[in-house]
C-alpha cells in the first residue's frame, strides 16, 4: 500500500501502516545522530528535559552535508540506525513515535516499538540528494556544537519511507527474505 501521513504522527495513521507500505511524510520530522542521542541520555539520566519534544513525533538519523544556495539542506541520506539502538527503547517509551534510518533493529528496539505503538521507516540510502529535494526548511534546534550531528527541526514535503518495523512488530527485513526463499 501507499500512505500519505503527517508528522507529528497520529495513532489512527500508525495504526494503518504495515511493514512493506510505502509512505510520504508531510510536516516536522527532527533529525539526531549517534552524538546527539548521547547528549538526550545523559540529560535524561540527569532528571533533565530533552531539547525537543517527543511525543508523536519522528528522528530521522541522518548527517547533512551543507546547503547548496538556494537550498535549506544539502545531500540527506540515512545513517546507520543501530547506532542509536541503545538509546531508541528509552526515547520510545517516552513518546516518540517514528524513526527514520537504514538497517536492521535489536530486538529490544522491536520489543519497544510494539510496546508502544510505534513505526519504523528506511530510507533509501545512497538517495541522499534526491531525499534533500523534500525538505523545504531546516533549522538547528540544539548541540550546534556538534556540526552535522546537531539537532535539526526539519520540515518536508512528501519524504520518501518504507515502513520496516510496524506496530506489531512485522518485520520487512525478515519476511521480505522468507519470501524470496519460498520462490
Amino acid at each position: 500500500m501507499e500512505y500519505k501521513i503527517e508528522a507529528p504522527l497520529k495513532k489512527e495513521d500508525i495504526d494503518k501502516l504495515k511493514s512493506g507500505d510505502y509512505v510520504y511524510i508531510t510536516g516536522t520530522i527532527y533529525v539526531a545522530r549517534d552524538a546527539a542521542h548521547k547528549r538526550m541520555d545523559d540529560l535524561l539520566k540527569e532528571g533533565k528535559e530533552l531539547p525537543i519534544e517527543l511525543k508523536d513525533n519522528v528522528i530521522y538519523y541522518m548527517g547533512p552535508s551543507p546547503a547548496r544556495e538556494g537550498r535549506p539542506i544539502g545531500s540527506a541520506g540515512p545513517t546507520t540506525a543501530s547506532r542509536m539502538d541503545k538509546y531508541a527503547p528509552k526515547l520510545l517509551d517516552l513518546g516518540l513515535k517514528g524513526m527514520i534510518g537504514k538497517g536492521k533493529r535489536t530486538q529490544e528496539v522491536k520489543d519497544a516499538i510494539v510496546r508502544n505503538g510505534c513505526v519504523y521507516f528506511a530510507a533509501v540510502g545512497g538517495a541522499g540528494a534526491l531525499l534533500s529535494k523534500a525538505i523545504t526548511k531546516s533549522e538547528i534546534v540544539a548541540y550546534e556544537d556538534l556540526g552535522a550531528e546537531a539537532i535539526r527541526k526539519l520540515e518536508v514535503k512528501d519524504f520518501p519511507v518504507i515502513v520496516v518495523i510496524d506496530k506489531e512488530g512485522n518485520n520487512l527485513y525478515e519476511t521480505a527474505i522468507k519470501e524470496y526463499c519460498e520462490e
